[in-house]
């Protein structure tokens, strides 16, 4: 056994912060704790321990926010809000804008069935949440996704949407399991009309089983319903989001990658997630359904018969001297994706006959982003445009396809939504995002997520803090009994 690092983590049964060590044995990382009161607890935290230490060097810790909303009190992970000890920016802000749902997923983090109330956010509730989270400084966020629950169960989603739009969200997502999008062409089409970006579709397998374990119904033909109605609709951005399973679902990963290249002009990406382990369970039975990152990886560079590499991604932060290259040159602070360098793994693609051609055929990664560290550096140090606008040119010899010095060079021209867009529309990104639980919980993780909640009593909430401490009694507090809103409604359509 060898320690890598000491950390601090939450006692699973009373999520008291407790002291933890991750250290390498038999060629994996993994992750030990002790409650005084509950126990000895140890799980599988990365894989693969030499890919753990690649990945290590392109960590990049944030500087966070300007304008906490929350007070350094109690400390990790108590203080969320964000706090003055969060590290990073919001990449990704996230509204619940109910818990109800018309599934009842086995591996849900919200239900409104299981939890006996409901949580429902008002108009100017949400309203308020928006405008709080386009407030954060010196970066306000421009991603914006509504989930749930099933978000597509409120009514008036798309007046929501538009809401957003007209604050300044230039990206906003819909997290659905399709099935509502399934049942209409046209609602897919009020969407799209409203603002919507992306549809960021639960996608598990593409055969029944793995739905029937999962989501308790076999929903396949539901899903490809609902991808065809986007695109009747006009609505050419999907992104397909597989919950792996060991034993469950990760005999699909290249059948998924390979359906989203035969759907490749609506669908734009592919985010597998390896299960977040909620609620009390055994180790046994942890270590039956535990797959972490570099488990996907091999799985992956397998299933696609070599098509994509292990080595082909990279860690989240590895695209910040990018974010500070163009904000150097256009004089303006960008936001900076330094999630914890353990937290994902990314890479692009282009699509030819049908095969997958990873970006680092055409791209060497490593010079291509030390040119950017020296362009933000020129720039921090007030040398002359000309050289700037040089050293940007010159950091294209590192890219070997006409295309792909066309997109990012209008990535570095525009520095905007749109020629980002541009660039997203012409390649398929596979990325996996491993969010944490209280057995493999790491609060120096957390102090650099970037996924962040926005509630409705102002705090902004990591989301691994949200979805394993905070969320019960966020919508506990704010819900209304089931039984009583069940009423409520009742006697809302006997009025009418």
């Amino acid at each position: 056994m060898k320690v890598l690092k000491t950390t601090k983590s939450i006692c699973p049964e009373c999520f008291k912060v407790i002291e933890a060590t991750i250290f390498e044995d038999d060629g994996k990382v993994y992750i030990k704790k002790e409650c005084k009161d509950h126990g000895f607890y140890e799980d599988v935290y990365w894989s693969d321990s030499e890919d753990y230490k690649r990945v290590q060097k392109y960590s990049i810790v944030g500087d966070g926010v300007e304008n906490p909303n929350t007070k350094k009190i109690h400390d990790h992970p108590f203080d969320c809000g964000l706090c003055p000890n969060h590290k990073s920016q919001t990449i990704l802000a996230i509204i619940d804008v109910t818990n109800r749902c018309n599934l009842r997923c086995p591996i849900c983090f919200a239900n409104a069935a299981v939890a006996g109330y409901v949580y429902e956010p008002t108009k100017e509730q949400i309203d308020n949440m928006l405008k709080n989270l386009k407030n954060i400084k010196p970066a306000p966020a421009d991603a914006l996704q509504f989930s749930g629950g099933e978000p597509t169960i409120r009514e008036d989603l798309p007046e929501l949407v538009r809401m957003a739009k007209d604050i300044g969200f230039n990206h906003i997502e819909v997290n659905s399991n399709g099935i509502k999008l399934a049942e209409s062409v046209d609602y897919c089409k009020q969407l799209l009309d409203a603002g919507v970006s992306t549809i960021y579709l639960q996608f598990d397998a593409v055969t029944s089983e793995p739905y029937l374990l999962t989501r308790g119904q076999d929903l396949l033909k539901t899903k490809l319903q609902a991808i065809e109605n986007c695109r009747k609709a006009g609505l050419d951005s999907i992104v397909l989001v597989p919950t792996i399973v060991k034993g469950v679902n990760d005999d699909q990963l290249g059948a998924i990658i390979s359906f989203a290249v035969e759907n490749f002009d609506v669908v734009r990406c592919v985010n597998f997630q390896p299960v977040s382990i909620t609620g009390r369970i055994d180790y046994e039975k942890r270590k039956e359904m535990r797959i972490t990152i570099p488990d996907c990886l091999k799985l992956l560079e397998k299933q696609t018969l070599g098509q994509v590499k292990s080595s082909d991604f990279y860690p989240v932060p590895v695209v910040v001297p990018v974010s500070r290259a163009v904000g150097a040159l256009k004089g303006k602070r960008y936001l900076e994706f330094t999630v914890h360098e353990h937290c994902g793994m990314a890479t692009f693609t282009f699509v030819k006959d049908k095969k997958l051609i990873p970006i680092t055929e055409y791209a060497d990664v490593e010079k291509f982003m030390d040119s950017m560290k020296s362009v933000y550096e020129a720039a921090s140090k007030g040398s002359k445009r000309k050289a700037q606008l040089q050293l940007l040119s010159s950091s294209l010899r590192y890219t070997k396809f006409s295309l792909l010095k066309q997109l990012m060079s209008g990535v570095f021209a525009e520095g905007s939504y749109g020629a980002l867009g541009n660039l997203m529309k012409n390649v398929l990104m596979i990325s996996m995002m491993h969010f944490q639980d209280p057995y493999n919980f790491d609060l120096e993780r957390l102090e650099r997520c970037g996924i962040h909640y926005a509630v409705p009593d102002g705090r902004i909430i990591p989301f691994c803090a949200m979805n394993t401490i905070y969320r019960q009694s966020v919508e506990k507090e704010l819900g209304v009994p089931l039984k009583e809103w069940q009423q409520r409604k009742k006697l809302e359509k006997e009025k009418v």
